[in-house]
């Protein structure tokens, strides 16, 4: 099985052609147990020549190493910069030859790929091209990725993997994804084959496939090569626990994605291991879902949203519905992802929506605005399916106190931090969930909705002083965004005190005009449940005839 540890984001992308109105869209969620949910910033900078930059580990905070700085870099907010550049990210692990070891002087992990390619690169084939030069003259520190790559124009999808001890580099593919079609990643490598002369949609690192052949790993033709069954295999633990995610997203806007559903829940089907000359340990998979799709419709802001809020609700994986949902359908189990009884072993499941998200944001890319007004951050902190996707406009100069990075920690508390207010909601929610999270989810779309509506409004007055003074309008969504997700903490806070006295002690309350206590509801558990505790105790807790 592939390495579960690393089953931890989730990746969906629109282009143009295939969004409600023209938009490009990417999102992401960072879900890991230990990432504290906040915005980064880093401003537009010029430095003096000579300078160097630390490169650090993003996932644990150690120093790998220095590199050259340029000469500017570029404003960036969270995952997007001045120039409406977004990326996001998933880890695939990949060949245990390659994902477990590194060479000695490797210092690029993957966050740093992100965060000094967002600094430097104005669209996506510039980000592209300094991600493979970082690779080539500064080594690969982590394990296999999947990159999405988004401008206001394209949408690509890079995968790569380092070379292991023997070689500083890696080996890297990226495909854009054609006008009209959606894809995603999930922790999964997705790209097969792909067209290697066509540098119009495809870029690649020049020894991808020469690297395998070198290695032993592949002896056919060139252009049979396939990236995924040589470095990255598809198995169980990465169609269950991954690329179902993204069959899930497929099943809303597609009529046809359901002929896949055996795939996505884990039956990989193989040739031999040898087809056209491909060596697969695992032998080659055969009925894998395509790396892009097809919309039956156009996708919304509010569709990316709701797309990352899935827990496979609707399928016979539904995590509502079992018994691990507890009394009160609970979308949700505790990890280990897998375990252990009468010497077999289980699976949770492993949906988009899930508890371990640190942050989330879903970046909208607006070709037909100036960059400084096109650009959204949608973010949101802790589990995609309680949050509240706040509009960061691109250009923004500032970030919101409640969101700022230093405003807490994981072990360090604050009563103003965004990511704790939410997850004071959420674990709350978790108690009781079918009764508690209805009311979060109306009040989560709601303000959505208003957020939409109002960035609409915003984008014109933005438009207006933008042709008066440039900065006047960056001022102005500037404030726009610090205010409004200021005021979203401030109100989920308060959202928080309200929850928590009327759903304390297993008890529903409400205002009971002109009387000193409150109306009173007791809904203890449902049928359903009730009955397995009959089953369960049997007579024990059976009351005689006439006792009550």
């Amino acid at each position: 099985m592939a390495n579960i540890q690393n089953r931890a984001c989730t990746n969906f992308l629109i282009t143009k052609g295939a969004s409600a109105n023209g938009s490009t869209m990417i999102s992401y969620a960072a879900d890991s147990h230990v990432l504290y949910g906040e915005l980064y910033f880093w401003p537009a900078m010029d430095w003096p020549s000579g300078t160097m930059l630390d490169i650090y580990e993003w996932d644990t905070g150690k120093y790998l190493g220095k590199i050259p700085q340029v000469a500017h870099t570029y404003n960036v907010v969270g995952n997007m910069n001045e120039f409406q550049l977004s990326i996001g990210e998933t880890t695939y692990g990949g060949r245990k030859e390659l994902s477990g070891t590194r060479h000695s002087e490797a210092i690029m992990d993957y966050g740093s790929l992100i965060y000094t390619t967002l600094q430097r690169a104005k669209n996506a084939r510039e980000a592209i091209k300094i991600i493979g030069e970082l690779l080539e003259k500064y080594g690969y520190y982590s394990s296999g990725e999947s990159f999405s790559i988004a401008d206001p124009n394209e949408a690509w999808i890079l995968e790569l993997i380092g070379k292991g001890e023997s070689e500083k580099g890696a080996v890297w593919t990226a495909v854009k994804i054609p006008d009209g079609y959606i894809s995603g990643h999930a922790n999964q490598a997705r790209i097969t084959t792909f067209p290697q002369n066509d540098t119009k949609n495809c870029i690649h690192s020049a020894d991808v496939v020469s690297f395998a052949k070198k290695k032993g790993w592949y002896t056919g033709k060139d252009k049979d090569f396939s990236f995924s069954d040589t470095y990255a295999p598809v198995d169980f633990g990465g169609s269950r626990f991954c690329e179902v995610r993204v069959w899930s997203m497929f099943k809303e806007v597609n009529k046809d994605m359901q002929k896949y559903f055996r795939y996505a829940k884990g039956h990989v089907e193989h040739e031999a291991s040898f087809k056209n000359g491909q060596k697969n340990p695992n032998g080659y998979a055969t009925n894998r879902m395509p790396i892009w799709i097809k919309p039956d419709r156009k996708i919304t802001e509010q569709d990316m949203m709701n797309f990352m809020r899935d827990h496979l609700e609707g399928t016979e994986l539904d995590m509502t519905k079992d018994a691990g949902a507890g009394a009160y359908g609970l979308p949700y189990r505790w990890r280990p992802l897998t375990w252990e009884s009468d010497g077999q072993t289980y699976c949770n499941e492993r949906a988009t929506g899930t508890q371990q998200t640190g942050f989330s944001f879903i970046a909208q890319m607006r070709s037909w605005l100036p960059n400084e007004i096109g650009g959204v951050l949608w973010f949101g902190v802790d589990d995609a399916a309680s949050t509240v996707y706040t509009p960061m406009y691109c250009s923004m100069t500032r970030v919101p106190k409640t969101f700022a990075v230093g405003n807490g920690k994981m072990m360090e508390w604050s009563d103003n931090s965004a990511f704790w207010v939410f997850n004071q909601v959420t674990n709350f929610a978790y108690s009781r969930y079918n009764i508690i999270h209805p009311e979060i989810d109306s009040l989560q779309h709601l303000i959505e909705k208003q957020n939409i509506q109002k960035v609409m409004a915003i984008d014109k007055g933005a438009q207006a002083l933008y042709k008066i003074d440039k900065k006047l309008a960056v001022d102005f969504v500037t404030d726009f965004s610090v205010n409004t997700a200021d005021a979203l903490t401030y109100r989920w806070k308060d959202f928080y005190k309200y929850l928590f006295m009327k759903y304390m002690d297993g008890n529903v309350k409400t205002i009971n005009k002109g009387h000193q206590n409150p109306n009173l509801t007791q809904p203890g558990y449902g049928e359903d449940f009730y009955r397995k505790i009959v089953k369960d105790t049997k007579d024990k807790l059976l009351m005689p005839a006439g006792a009550h």
